[in-house]
């Protein structure tokens, strides 16, 4: 099966035809590390992980070429590195290290470059000179700006007019300003301020430029698939197909993609709701839940829902997803996996990142595997492939379970014995099945019930 990939910019599936099949490329925005990445941010990295890994399979490791740069510099980061008043080279630096740690710990492979903006004026500059000879940006007062009527095709990835997106973005208001839609290419830095000397004097870069550069260095002036979440189809993905398309007069990308919104626990993450969850926070505190969570427990729960739609991020999901990962860590530790992927499994990726289809195989597989312990191998193998499952036993899951509420638990025992007695099976296989969710095995025997974590 051919892969197909829905494209944002022609809103429909398209086969992917890679421009170089010896050189396939794709570039995602990553982080601005002003602070550590929330659990939105994490769902395009693991996302287009899975995307890379399937590229490799297809095209061979060494002929795709993955890049998710870090942008270490903008104005939140000028602001926080103030606040806290240590150096932006000292707040980046950290940032970013955490960042890279927690993308691992999801289950990700490294990308094969990670460009900071810092690293590429040299390049922004030179494309916003482009821009001004092609009279599509121009100067005023130390700014330098895109002039968004300059393109009558500005609007085609987010498919809306000029006025709507007026209507709908927080336009900043300049008098320098020729439109109100013109965004900006540079702008000037004080003495005390973060900057680089320019044609039109000291200043830093704005933030869609710094993308459009870092692409071009690395992938050339067209590569195949630009990523990222949807929240930045506009006006982030939009102004860099105006920049590029200015200075080349040619597609950025001939493929964009898009994931969908997360929310927690039914509602929009905000930091006023309480419910803002920091990748680091999930792994390594006991914010959500009670407890800290497994990296590859949080990238099982991602993946169950399709890229492209909105995902509830909740508790249960979570709890749902390590008891799975308990269960197949049982089944599969220490067996081999096959050497060929599962055609059916692999045929459900192939359509557009289809990993809903694809866990349907895996279950069935499971099934299998569960009454012929010799016929695991392939479910292994796609687990493998996926970043969820390296041979773990099932403690390796129980992280933080030292912690445990042994008192809840007991209490849960004595419901559950009381439900039986009253022959209530039903809450007692509810009240069972909430212990499993909490990594919690019950055993009964002659002397009343035991229970144990993590097998």
């Amino acid at each position: 099966m051919a892969l197909t990939i829905y494209n944002t910019l022609t809103r429909e599936k398209q086969f992917f035809k890679p421009i170089d099949p010896k050189n396939v490329r794709m570039y995602v925005c990553g982080p601005t590390v002003y602070d550590y990445a929330h659990i939105g941010n994490a769902r395009p990295v693991i996302v287009f992980d899975v995307l890379f890994r399937l590229l490799r399979h297809i095209y061979g490791e060494q002929h795709v070429t993955y890049v998710r740069n870090i942008t270490d510099v903008e104005d939140k980061i000028i602001a926080r590195a103030a606040e806290r008043n240590v150096s932006i080279r000292e707040l980046t630096d950290g940032t970013a290290r955490v960042y890279q740690e927690d993308a691992l710990a999801l289950g990700n492979l490294k990308p094969t470059l990670e460009p900071r903006v810092t690293e590429t004026m040299p390049e922004i500059v030179a494309m916003i000179q482009k821009l001004i000879a092609n009279n599509h940006a121009y100067e005023a007062e130390g700014h330098v700006l895109f002039h968004v009527p300059s393109d009558p095709d500005y609007g085609k990835l987010a498919r809306r007019s000029l006025d709507e997106m007026i209507a709908g973005a927080r336009v900043e208001v300049a008098p320098y300003k020729k439109n109100p839609m013109d965004f900006v290419l540079w702008k000037p830095s004080d003495e005390n301020m973060i900057g680089w000397d320019s044609p039109w004097g000291r200043g830093r870069p704005g933030w869609h430029i710094e993308c459009s550069a870092m692409g071009e260095k690395h992938l050339g002036e067209t590569f195949d698939i630009h990523a990222g979440g949807i929240d930045l189809i506009f006006p982030h993905h939009e102004n860099e197909i105006a920049q590029s398309e200015g200075v080349h007069h040619k597609p950025i990308a001939n493929y964009w993609m898009h994931n969908g919104f997360l929310q927690v626990e039914g509602e929009k993450m905000s930091k006023s709701l309480g419910n803002f969850i920091t990748i680091r926070e999930l792994l390594a505190e006991r914010k959500f839940g009670g407890q800290p969570w497994h990296g590859l427990v949080l990238r099982l729960a991602m993946l169950g829902t399709h890229y492209r739609q909105p995902i509830d991020w909740t508790v249960d999901r979570l709890a749902q997803a390590r008891s799975t990962l308990f269960e197949w860590s049982r089944l599969l530790h220490g067996a081999k996996p096959a050497d060929d992927l599962d055609e059916d499994f692999l045929g459900a990726l192939q359509d557009d990142l289809n990993t809903p289809s694809a866990f349907a195989v895996l279950y069935a597989l499971a099934a299998t595997a569960r009454t012929n312990l010799s016929d695991r191998s392939s479910l292994k193998r796609a687990l493998n492939f996926l970043g969820i499952y390296n041979d773990e036993v099932a403690t390796d899951f129980a992280v933080g379970y030292q912690a445990i509420d042994g008192a809840l638990v007991e209490k849960l025992i004595v419901e559950r014995n009381a439900a039986r007695k009253a022959k209530n099976f039903a809450e007692a296989d509810r009240i069972r099945d909430k212990l499993s969710a909490m990594g919690v095995a019950i055993e009964d025997g002659p002397s009343g019930t035991t229970w144990k974590i993590g097998s």
